[in-house]
């Protein structure tokens, strides 16, 4: 069974790692970047779509605003990200948003942050798979036609490269995230030499038509609103931007310098390729719509259902390009790609944070544990699974996915940086000296205006977006919440009903006597081998017992162990109903009632075979009968083993793979061997 499951886990997976390999595991900042922050990098894709879908409400009258609505983003994102350069340095575990929020604001307000984040790392996956697979579909039918199944199999794909572990997918995802901030920035630069010095007029496929507003002549808090919904929208280019705070363990030392400025190449990066995009997108006048169908005209008329909206950033490398030049090419292919990888982001920061949440018992213990390639691997699997739910559930379908998305992020924005006006509080309190108190004041400030800013982009993206799906990120949270809060009171009521007493207690009480019972079927080797075996234990009383459920068969085994002159009385209870395990159970429990302070001990005797399917021919009864005498108190329960030829030809096959490694074996962590001592004759 062990060969049969570890053979085709080491193809896909690896060999494994052993524990003291952790450093080498470790990532450098250009390995980082690609990693942690593939997610807000490529969301410049989409985000500068989003702000002017919105603007078209009122028309092109209202493109205008755009500059503005891209100056609000920078100041929020410069903001953001200076936020979390203080974050990084001053909780550089991993705890992130989660433990900031925890620490200065209280486990409630933790806990509210980290379901955000789960919420949204999984939204990170659907979204940016079925974006990828909808790009990919343009050029391939056969994906758009399968969009479901493709999206599943590109999240098991991904899943199986992070399972690899982090540096290996990190090489892989690195190219074309790099081929696509490099190919922005040589289009912003080529249409800006193009523009500035060349004097060459620059239009999008779309740039001659025309706009019919759903709302024309916004004025007041109308127009207000609408702003604030685009500014929302915009927003969009601010998600992952934690995920580097929450990932500060995989950098190599000095891990918060090195995360912090990771973050900062980031921020610019980011910044500096939605500006440009906007920029051109009004040089090269390109007209977006919510509705193209019916609210883009064409030569008087609306370009009806036929007509295909391309995103802003293919209008943009249109025009500045050609369409259909090499550039366009190599820039559309590397957008698609670096949409559909933008889901590693979330698959290095859920897992993460899951650890930490785990260490805290709000989470399942095996979410702490690093697997084989130390990776934390449930984590990954459990990342998957939810996003494959949310993608089957959804069909795939990017629109309806990012109705959902960006409520999370801006939770655990807005909690984060209310924690960290509350942690500079704190510290001012106590400090004294003035260049440090300088430095907490200005940081405090920082953090005060992005608490102020990210909390009005959620009330916003509430209030636009609560009909459109927000309500399902928001449900999505609460069953978070209260799981995690389930897990963490079983896991307390275990811990305090487990712990040692000071003074000696009735489990470390010596019992009076010690009962044991050998049960008996049939007098084989089995039988006798359990018989022995109870006989070399400090038992007071021992018994056989068998079931009568055949009577003929229940004649022969007294008569054989009478033959056998076996000095183990054999006490036999009748079974009208044919049942094993219940008599066995009411009889264990009446010696209990009877004497209290006995315990009983239950010899098993069981079948040991070296396949898999041979489990389901044997050792059935004794499986139902060890499970229920696991709720009995003051019962033990012994399983005696026999080994049958086959299970000592598993032996010998797994003797000749002496180099396998155990499944779990880098979990236990490294065993030495032991030298054998010399041995001397005489």
């Amino acid at each position: 069974m062990s060969k049969l499951t570890d053979v085709p886990k080491r193809i896909l997976i690896g060999r494994a790692l052993r524990s003291d390999k952790l450093g080498e595991t470790l990532l450098p900042k250009r390995i980082a970047l690609p990693v942690f922050a593939s997610d807000p990098l490529s969301s410049v894709a989409y985000a500068p779509g989003e702000v002017l879908l919105v603007l078209s409400i009122a028309g092109v009258s209202a493109y205008h605003f755009s500059p503005w609505i891209a100056v609000a983003v920078v100041v929020l994102m410069f903001t953001v990200v200076a936020s979390y350069r203080q974050n990084v340095h001053a909780y550089p575990s991993g705890g992130g948003d989660y433990e900031v929020a925890n620490t200065n604001l209280g486990p409630k307000a933790g806990l509210t942050v980290a379901s955000a984040l789960l919420v949204d790392y999984v939204l990170t996956v659907a979204v940016s798979i079925s974006s990828g697979v909808e790009n990919l579909g343009s050029a391939i039918p056969f994906v758009v036609e399968h969009k479901t199944l493709s999206a599943i199999v590109a999240i098991v794909l991904l899943t199986l490269m992070n399972l690899r572990g982090v540096k290996e997918s990190g090489k892989l995802f690195a190219i074309p995230t790099y081929l696509f901030v490099a190919g922005v920035f040589i289009m912003i630069l080529w249409g800006a030499f193009r523009g500035l010095v060349l004097g060459d007029s620059m239009h999008a496929p779309t740039s001659d038509y025309e706009i019919r507003p759903e709302h024309q002549g916004l004025a007041g808090f109308a127009l207000v609103f609408l702003l604030l919904r685009a500014f929302s929208s915009g927003c969009a280019a601010l998600t992952g931007v934690e995920a580097i705070s929450n990932g500060v363990p995989a950098f190599r030392k000095p891990k918060s310098k090195n995360a912090a400025t990771t973050l900062a190449a980031m921020g610019l990066l980011a910044v500096t390729m939605f500006c440009g995009i906007i920029g051109l997108a009004m040089a090269t006048d390109v007209k977006m719509a919510e509705n193209p169908a019916k609210d883009l005209i064409h030569n008087g008329a609306a370009v009806g259902e036929s007509f295909v909206q391309d995103p802003v950033i293919s209008q943009v490398a249109a025009a500045v390009f050609g369409d259909g030049s090499f550039f366009f090419i190599i820039l559309a292919a590397a957008t698609a790609l670096v949409l559909f990888l933008a889901a590693n982001t979330a698959y290095n920061g859920f897992p993460l944070l899951g650890s930490i949440l785990a260490q805290d018992r709000y989470l399942p213990r095996q979410l702490h544990t690093r697997g084989d390639r130390l990776a934390f691997s449930n984590g990954i699997v459990l990342l998957a699974g939810a996003a494959i739910l949310l993608v089957w559930i959804y069909g795939a379908d990017s629109t309806r996915l990012i109705q959902l998305y960006i409520v999370g992020v801006f939770v655990s924005f807005t909690l984060s940086q209310t924690g960290m006006v509350r942690h500079w509080n704190r510290h001012l309190r106590t400090e004294k000296d003035p260049a440090k108190r300088r430095h907490m004041i200005r940081s405090r400030a920082i953090n005060t205006f992005g608490a102020f800013f990210t909390g009005l982009v959620l009330v916003v993206v509430l209030a636009t977006k609560f009909t459109h799906g927000a309500w399902v990120a928001l449900l999505g949270m609460v069953i978070f919440y209260g799981t995690m809060t389930a897990i963490r009171r079983h896991y307390d009521r275990v811990a305090e009903e487990i712990a040692a007493d000071e003074t000696p207690s009735d489990e470390s009480v010596r019992p009076s006597r010690v009962h044991s019972i050998v049960l008996v079927s049939k007098l084989h080797r089995p039988t006798l081998r359990a018989l022995a075996y109870a006989k070399l234990m400090r038992t007071d009383h021992l018994e056989a017992l068998s079931i009568s459920v055949d009577a003929a068969e229940t004649k022969a085994l007294r008569q054989d162990w009478e033959r056998r002159g076996i000095n183990v009385p054999l006490k036999i209870l009748d079974s009208p109903y044919r049942e094993v395990t219940r008599p066995v159970i009411e009889y264990v429990k009446g010696l209990r009632r009877e004497s209290p302070r006995d315990v009983v001990s239950v010899y098993i005797p069981e079948y040991v075979v070296g396949h898999w399917y041979e489990h389901l021919l044997h050792n059935q009864s004794a499986l139902r009968l060890k499970g229920r005498l696991l709720f009995t108190p003051g019962v033990m329960v012994t399983s005696v083993p026999y080994q049958l030829e086959s299970s000592e030809a598993a032996k010998k096959r797994a003797r000749k793979r002496a180099d396998w490694t155990a499944p779990g074996s880098v979990r236990r962590g490294p065993v030495e061997r032991r030298q054998k001592e010399p041995t001397t004759k005489g």
